[in-house]
């Protein structure tokens, strides 16, 4: 929620456009039938699936076109299936098409199409069409601006053909102004969306502190040889691509720069974001949209392989055929929950190869879940851990106009809270020296004394991390929702799961956080690790 009261939509707008044809059809459908128009019933997902179906064969239209600039029809074929069936580009179009991805493959392949075409021609139309393709691409993912390094580098291979590009944009600077005018133009929608509903035009949706980019440090091992969600792990075929840009270098160095600063910088920011794993998905999901420019090094790593020797192509050709078994059967794993979209471990993995089933013993070797579904969590099998007190507070050190030294549970005082408190005492300490595990439980408890009725004394028990000082993974007991006892002791206790932490300096903190003005009491106030 912004400041300015409204709820401001964390994605940019440019999926919303995408989907638009599909919308508007499914919701004409919706008003001429007995259908709710409401955006979710029947001939929505209907023509949201034919929009994306539509968006998906023009990809693979203009991917074929794209690539028929560099190969043969058998080459170009044998690259599209391999690419196709043999990556997760199969699961985002087959299964989950209404995702991201497939709109922006498609135009992913829409960019290279034009700057190929352009640099043929300098015909105004195809640059229009590149930048309204860079546009709306980046409109639906900002981080995909980094297109407009395939036509940027495009064509150049030493110093003397960078200078020669150079002059060349020199001599089209009125269509560089159209280029820039068409890509502001289409960057107004979101800015104009947030100027609306947020008072200002630039506004930072992703208010989450626990995600975001970590440019310095990117998990980039991780991203391409965890058994997580390794890329090369789950979509081994990509490796061919990758070891393509060696021929591709050799024979064609003028697409060579283009391709590989697109791919490494690509790399880069997957790389960086702090959920490196994307959540739920078939393996790496951020690079999907790539595999329309990395088919072209593909193609050349096939082409190289035309040419050698039969024993070496027969190689191949099973490895080939296996990455794409291996392919659909992990997809068809997936989608059967025999293996995770982001609980994946070595050992589980090991286990599960192969298998059309997985066993309760089997997933005890997946990763813990993080997915309570809206419920409390619960420390389960407590006598797995092992527990150690890491705070302990009975209060006796506060300052006297917060101190009751006639009431306490433990000790002898207790800490007062009315209007001249409003946070007590709180527990600080660094994930790093909590535990040196992925994850550990805190359980944070506190007994309160309530004098006056609980409805009068909004208070809350809170446990939460912060990432340089703004919290995520904020946790809360409201006491006014407790079943508390008048003028008694009462207990109140939370278990709470550490986060995926963004760095092993966040901090962890424990405290309660008085909203009232009548006094209530607090004693004991303990934090024990379950390590």
């Amino acid at each position: 929620m912004a400041s300015s009261g409204n709820w401001i939509m964390k994605y940019s707008s440019g999926m919303a456009i995408l989907y638009s044809p599909g919308f508007f059809v499914g919701h004409v459908w919706a008003l001429m039938t007995d259908f709710p128009a409401d955006g979710f019933s029947l001939p929505y997902r209907y023509s949201l699936i034919a929009n994306s179906t539509i968006f998906f064969l023009i990809g693979q239209y203009f991917f074929r076109k794209v690539l028929l600039n560099f190969f043969s029809d058998k080459i170009t074929a044998t690259a599209m299936l391999l690419i196709y069936f043999g990556s997760n580009l199969y699961s985002y179009t087959a299964w989950s098409a209404e995702m991201p991805h497939n709109y922006i493959f498609t135009l992913y392949t829409l960019i290279i199409w034009f700057t190929i075409k352009w640099y043929k021609s300098y015909n105004i139309k195809h640059m229009i069409g590149l930048a309204l393709s860079v546009g709306f691409v980046t409109l639906a993912r900002p981080t995909e601006l980094i297109s407009i390094l395939i036509p940027l580098f495009w064509n150049i291979s030493n110093i003397s053909t960078l200078k020669e590009k150079l002059r060349l944009l020199l001599t089209k600077y009125k269509q560089l102004i159209i280029f820039t005018l068409v890509l502001i133009l289409i960057g107004m929608v979101q800015l104009v969306y947030w100027r609306i509903y947020s008072g200002k035009f630039i506004y930072y949706s992703y208010v989450n502190p626990g995600e975001g980019f970590e440019f310095l440090w990117p998990y980039t091992l991780k991203v391409l040889f965890s058994f997580r969600k390794g890329w090369f792990i789950y979509t081994p075929l990509m490796i061919f691509a990758v070891i393509g840009l060696i021929p591709l270098y050799i024979n064609n160095r003028k697409y060579f720069y283009s391709i590989f600063f697109f791919f490494i910088i690509n790399l880069w920011i997957v790389s960086s974001w702090s959920c490196w794993w994307y959540a739920q998905s078939m393996g790496q999901r951020a690079f999907v949209q790539s595999y329309a420019l990395m088919a072209i090094p593909l193609g050349y790593f096939i082409s190289y392989l035309v040419n050698k020797k039969i024993l070496v192509k027969f190689v191949f050709v099973l490895l080939g055929i296996f990455f794409i078994i291996l392919n659909l059967f992990q997809g068809w794993q997936l989608r059967n929950e025999v293996i995770s979209g982001d609980r994946m471990t070595y050992e589980y993995y090991i286990k599960t190869f192969g298998k059309t089933k997985a066993s309760k013993e089997d997933r005890k070797l997946l990763l813990i879940s993080r997915f309570f579904g809206g419920g409390k969590e619960t420390i389960d099998k407590e006598l797995d851990f092992t527990k150690t007190t890491a705070y302990s507070n009975s209060f006796e050190k506060v300052k006297q106009t917060h101190r009751c030294d006639s009431l306490s549970y433990y000790g002898k005082s207790s800490l007062k809270m009315d209007s001249t408190i409003r946070f007590s005492p709180s527990f600080k300490a660094k994930y790093k020296d909590l535990t040196t595990e992925y994850y550990a439980w805190i359980r944070a408890s506190v007994w309160v004394y309530p004098v006056h009725k609980i409805s009068e004394t909004p208070v809350s028990f809170v446990v939460t991390f912060s990432h340089k000082g703004k919290a995520y993974k904020y946790r809360t007991i409201d006491l006014t929702q407790e079943d508390l006892k008048l003028n008694e002791w009462n207990k109140i206790s939370m278990d709470y799961l550490t986060p995926e932490v963004r760095s092993t300096e966040d901090e962890l903190s424990a405290y309660i956080w008085n909203r009232g003005k009548k006094e209530i009491f607090f004693d004991n106030m303990e934090v024990l690790i379950f390590d």
